[in-house]
């Protein structure tokens, strides 16, 4: 039997390759709206992969949607010749999940490439940060950290948390809604506890900044263990 991390490992390696064909078949485009866009790439997840199901509602957002965080529903949008647009999909492949964001512009505005640029390289610093830290990392530490590079970037953090556990699935059925096993400015708790069974538990961090002023957002998602 393989160990939990090898399986949360491959699962995302594979929801890589789903967003790797998204870019290749060119379906982020001018004129389609964000459920258009959606459905496409579940139909694509499951001509790659045979699957369809997910353990999270599946987020394409654009324009101005891209400022709502996860838990909000926005109305539908269309795709314009100058946007930025952002996917949060939680696939499951062989019953372990993987969950997987990234940003993308269409057209060449300045702000809009700054932010998917630097919303990559946010992620990657709370990497570095987390790597460092990790024996004695609590979420609150890694959240208010994780407000501060946004800021340090000259962005505003758009989410009332910053990561959450993932594993086999239904791992939400498992552990519930409650804060500990999210990156929350109220989880005092150390992210290296393990869990009620002592094994050790595995994180996805996910950024998501905004620019209120300008209505653009940008998101960034995947395992940091």
């Amino acid at each position: 039997m393989k160990p939990v991390k090898q399986n949360l490992i491959e699962a995302e390696e594979k929801a890589v390759i789903l967003f790797k064909e998204i870019e290749a078949r060119e379906l982020i485009t001018v004129g389609k709206s964000e459920r258009q866009l959606n459905t496409e790439v579940f139909d694509l997840a499951f001509e790659l992969f045979g699957i369809k199901k997910y353990w999270h509602k599946r987020i394409v957002r654009a324009g101005k949607n891209t400022l709502f965080p996860y838990k909000e529903n926005p109305p539908d949008l269309v795709l314009k010749n100058e946007d930025i647009v952002f996917f949060d999909f939680g696939p499951v492949f062989e019953n372990w999940e993987a969950d997987f964001g990234r940003t993308y512009v269409i057209g060449a505005n300045e702000k809009m490439l700054k932010l998917k640029n630097e919303v990559e390289l946010a992620w990657m610093d709370g990497k570095e940060f987390y790597d460092t830290n990790r024996a004695h990392l609590t979420g609150a530490d890694f959240y208010e950290y994780t407000k501060t590079v946004a800021q340090q970037y000259g962005w505003e953090y758009g989410n009332n948390h910053c990561g959450h556990l993932v594993g086999n699935f239904p791992h939400e059925t498992l552990l519930g809604e409650d804060l500990t096993n999210y990156i929350h400015p109220e989880n005092k708790q150390l992210m290296s506890r393990l869990d009620k069974l002592g094994n050790e538990r595995f994180w996805i961090y996910e950024i998501h900044l905004i620019d209120r002023s300008l209505e653009i957002g940008g998101f960034y998602e995947q395992l940091v263990t």
